[in-house]
């Protein structure tokens, strides 16, 4: 069973992901970071982003993020462009990652734009965790170094909380963290029931 895990910028899905690692029958895949990885060893990654967005795009580090990420933060087709690359490329690693874990109850698939790139439509149920924007907000300038203005560019490319949680199956309001795992323990009993 793929169980899709979401939530916008600095709601805490790491935290609430991490609560459910604790249980021996759950494996966590984390989207985001295997996107990472990947645009640092894929070669077709590397070459498809290379072509659209310049060989400025790598340097002897590797990927160039803080190069990449002023240009499809501020551009909402450039951001698109690079999503169309890097999701074909993270859709087959989860495929890999699903089998591989087979003898888990559930895979948990943490992914911050996963209605966005339509990635929900893999999965049986869907976790949504929320907290208000002020504290997202602030959570991402302390965490990221970056200005407000940075994560409202940020925040501004993905779907407002309303829209996902709408569409998905359980709620997580991540602000008392004993609350949110025994929302975690209540969550995991369904799904393993």
């Amino acid at each position: 069973m793929l169980i899709g895990i979401t939530g916008g910028i600095g709601s805490g899905k790491t935290t609430v992901s991490k609560m459910f690692s604790e249980f021996e029958n759950v494996q966590i895949y984390h989207a985001d970071e295997e996107a990472k990885k990947l645009m640092n060893t894929s070669e077709v990654i590397k070459r498809k982003v290379i072509q659209e967005f310049s060989q400025e795009a790598y340097n002897e580090e590797g990927l160039n993020r803080p190069f990449l990420a002023k240009i499809v933060f501020e551009n909402k087709e450039k951001l698109r462009r690079l999503n169309s690359i890097v999701h074909p490329e993270v859709h087959k690693h989860l495929q890999e990652f699903i089998l591989k874990h087979s003898d888990k109850d559930y895979v948990l698939y943490e992914n911050a734009i996963l209605f966005e790139n339509g990635s929900h439509k893999l999965c049986d149920k869907i976790i949504m965790v929320s907290v208000p924007q002020n504290i997202r907000i602030e959570r991402v300038m302390k965490r990221d170094g970056i200005s407000e203005g940075a994560v409202l560019n940020r925040i501004k490319n993905q779907w407002a909380d309303t829209k996902k949680t709408i569409q998905s199956h359980y709620l997580i309001v991540n602000m008392n963290l004993n609350d949110v795992k025994l929302n975690v323990q209540k969550i995991h009993n369904k799904l393993t029931y």
